[in-house]
């Protein structure tokens, strides 16, 4: 039974963390490069969106499309030759939300020295059906202390989501009644 499915008959059963953490792991090319000599933000932002992607569509069972970037934190620059490895998982999950918490590392190709955190970023997706109208997703499933710690970070950054557009929305109102704006 699809998730859709078990959405139209009431519950949704919740799926573990661990059921849709991926990593995508990519090595960076002189093609990956600025004007600066080092990889393009942008390159990593792209792998940062493919990986949560498609953990999300993994803990949907289906198409989920990108409806914000939070966070997206560079630490150290990425060099060419640098072997990235983008992590992602669920961290929290509304009814057709899910926010996926990614972490960035980078190690030498050709060394054994461990992987260096370089960045991090957490995004929301929205599951959509094939008319692109939002649809159920399963609760995820906390299992481990750190899993539990992410799922309260991510409702904290969810409900400051939300205050901050309502904040906006009434500002742009009153001055679009007071005439200021257009």
């Amino acid at each position: 039974m699809t998730v859709q499915a078990q959405a139209q008959e009431g519950e949704i059963p919740g799926k573990p963390t661990a059921a849709s953490r991926t990593t995508l792991s990519h090595i960076m090319t002189g093609n990956d490069t600025n004007l600066l000599g080092t990889v393009h933000g942008g390159v990593i932002m792209k792998l940062v969106d493919d990986a949560a992607g498609a953990v999300a569509g993994r803990h949907s069972e289906g198409p989920a499309v990108t409806a914000s970037m939070d966070e997206m934190v560079f630490l150290e620059p990425v060099r060419v030759g640098d072997l990235v490895h983008v992590k992602a998982q669920v961290n929290w999950t509304g009814r057709s939300s899910m926010e996926v918490g990614v972490r960035v590392l980078a190690e030498r190709w050709n060394e054994s020295t461990p992987a260096t955190q370089v960045g991090s970023a957490y995004l929301v997706f929205a599951a959509v059906d094939a008319e692109g109208k939002p649809r159920a997703v399963p609760p995820v499933v906390p299992e481990t202390e750190r899993d539990k710690r992410r799922y309260q970070e991510a409702q904290i950054r969810r409900t400051h989501r939300l205050a901050r557009r309502r904040a906006i929305k009434e500002l742009r109102d009153r001055r679009a009644a007071e005439g200021i704006d257009d």
